[in-house]
């Protein structure tokens, strides 16, 4: 398949000459992306209608599209290891199933039934294959979630905080939960936005934070956070109903999660479901895009540059320094900043 090119925008931008982006369509197929994963030179993805697949970034031609059930399920998480890709769909019964990397051959290896299942982000920490898939609250908010320090044995969940009403998480881009080092952060919203921290070593201790971001209604909270390092991290949202709105929907940390500081409130571009910090710029350089347009910092957060009005991409992954991959309504791209 002749691959295809087209000019998404030309601006300059303040990283020391002038630059413009290269959008270039990678796939195209009737499917809702919110989960990627980047590996052997491929775009791996779930979605929408029990599909998962891949698309190589040298060769569109290559890809692969199979169904992990051969019911309608709707996938929002996607994890991996040295070995395998996890995916559990969103809704009760959840099903999690595993992909091995050599032939892709499918397995189911749990089901859970609680009315309440509905897994919003599933991560695996790859130098050690630790992982956390994280699921809304039980009725009474009690913390529904999988903690697996490794493959084979699972580790209780004693000490998750207790939700209040009408809080939750975002199923939004499979990226409500960020690792660094032995610390994990698990991110909320609803009737309360706030951090669920805990470090591995110790992971019976969990801890939660509250945040001044966007909070009160089912449709605000924060939808995605990344770390740099145990210390600093940013968190991204807002409301995805009323997605022009910029009030107190960034902030970031510098003291692992302890306090978090709003920035750039009633001046950057709206609502935001995916936040990733720039390899090799120390936690100062970031994208975030949501389902209107795409915007990038160069200053830890402090201050935003909208840098694209492309519509319906969710989910976004850097492949390195200066080339991402977004995914959305119908499509995947690769997004070249020169």
């Amino acid at each position: 398949m002749r691959k295809i090119f087209y000019l998404s925008f030309l601006m300059i931008i303040s990283l020391g000459f002038g630059q413009k982006a290269e959008i270039q369509t990678l796939l195209k197929d009737k499917i809702s992306i919110r989960a990627l994963q980047l590996w052997d030179g491929k775009v791996w993805y779930s979605g929408t209608d029990s599909k998962f697949g891949y698309v190589s970034l040298k060769d569109t031609a290559d890809k692969k599209q199979m169904r992990l059930s051969n019911e309608n399920l709707q996938f929002r998480t996607l994890a991996q290891t040295k070995s395998s890709f996890y995916a559990i769909n969103i809704g009760s019964p959840a099903k999690w199933f595993t992909v091995q990397k050599s032939d892709l051959k499918v397995s189911l290896n749990m089901t859970d039934s609680t009315k309440t299942a509905f897994f919003d982000a599933f991560v695996f920490d790859s130098a050690k294959d630790r992982g956390i898939a994280v699921s809304d609250p039980n009725e009474d908010g009690s913390g529904k979630n999988l903690i697996f320090t490794n493959l084979n044995k699972s580790t209780p969940k004693a000490n998750f905080p207790q939700y209040f009403p009408g809080e939750a998480h975002f199923a939004a881009s499979n990226s409500n939960i960020a690792m660094a080092g032995n610390w994990v952060w698990v991110a909320t919203g609803g009737s309360k936005a706030r951090i669920f921290k805990f470090n591995w070593n110790r992971p019976f201790s969990w801890k939660a934070i509250e945040t001044p971001f966007i909070q009160g209604t089912s449709s605000q909270g924060i939808y995605s956070i990344d770390f740099y390092d145990k210390k600093f991290g940013i968190a991204v949202g807002g409301d995805y109903t009323k997605q022009a709105e910029n009030i107190n929907n960034i902030a970031t940390t510098h003291d692992g999660g302890e306090t978090w500081q709003i920035q750039a409130s009633g001046k950057n571009a709206g609502y935001k479901t995916c936040v990733k910090i720039r390899p090799k710029s120390k936690g100062k350089d970031m994208i975030a895009v949501g389902d209107q347009n795409i915007e990038f910092s160069q200053d830890y957060g402090k201050t935003w540059t909208k840098i694209s009005d492309e519509k319906g991409l969710y989910v976004c992954e850097w492949i390195d320094a200066n080339t991402l991959v977004f995914a959305g309504k119908d499509r995947i791209v690769q997004m070249t900043l020169h």
